[in-house]
């Protein structure tokens, strides 16, 4: 039986993920009639912790109540699953639990630089492509929130279900240090079994910026999936066959 734990992104919450853990306990039946053990993690201010003060959370105090709830499910050796803004937390769980993940999953996930903020991120994309679709949208001083988030998120959906997906955000904060923090470090991944589920059609992390993210976490290995960023929405089984796949290992 494989165990898998679920990171979610920015604007999100565990709730994101139920498409791929519904396609992940069809396949894993089918294939050898059990069925993957999953948890989706909420950061403080998310899903089902949403509505909390984290006003005043250090980002070890995220990581800590993240390490805790993974604890306290009793999983053996899980897959550590993470997509987009997760990869500000993944590195560091495994700082606050050395060896407990079989593997790490990064779905098109950000690797800041260290020193670097999700805002400095942001502004060197849009430098580097400045007629790209990320900048169209972040240039427009009369550009929505809800309208950038139909560029950066779901650009491989149709308009009905683009909408009926964006009615599902703004509903999920994560800590305001989320944003602010710069202490960035990857040197412990070069021992730890990574996995990068590159996107081809992600406007928000770019495929050129998916490598350079990959190669900060040290991965092994890239997997290319045919979708936008929120690949584990629109292509769930897709993303659950590879993750099967890796868990088989």
């Amino acid at each position: 039986m494989a165990d898998f734990i679920f990171q979610h992104g920015g604007g999100q919450g565990g709730w994101i993920w139920d498409e791929t853990i519904a396609a992940l306990a069809e396949q894993s039946a089918n294939a050898n009639g059990g069925t993957a053990r999953c948890l989706a993690l909420d950061v403080p201010g998310c899903g089902t912790k949403r509505g909390r003060d984290t006003d005043g959370l250090t980002f070890d105090d995220i990581v800590a109540e993240l390490a805790a709830d993974i604890a306290a499910a009793g999983f053996d050796k899980p897959l550590l699953v993470g997509h987009s803004q997760a990869g500000q937390v993944l590195p560091k769980l495994e700082l606050a639990m050395p060896g407990a993940f079989a593997r790490h999953v990064y779905v098109s996930s950000i690797a800041h630089e260290n020193g670097h903020t999700i805002a400095d991120m942001m502004a060197l994309q849009t430098q580097q492509d400045p007629e790209g679709p990320l900048a169209s949208v972040f240039n427009d001083p009369a550009c929505t929130m809800r309208e950038r988030f139909r560029v950066m998120f779901v650009n491989d959906m149709t308009r009905p279900e683009q909408d009926a997906f964006l009615d599902k955000l703004e509903k999920d904060n994560w800590p305001q240090v989320a944003y602010t923090e710069t202490s960035w470090h990857y040197d412990h991944l070069a021992s730890v079994p990574c996995t990068y589920v590159q996107c081809l059609q992600d406007q928000v992390l770019t495929p050129h910026w998916q490598r350079i993210f990959a190669e900060r976490f040290r991965c092994d290995e890239t997997v290319h999936i045919d979708a936008a960023h929120q690949v584990q929405n629109t292509r769930p089984h897709a993303l659950a066959e590879v993750l099967l796949a890796l868990a088989s290992r």
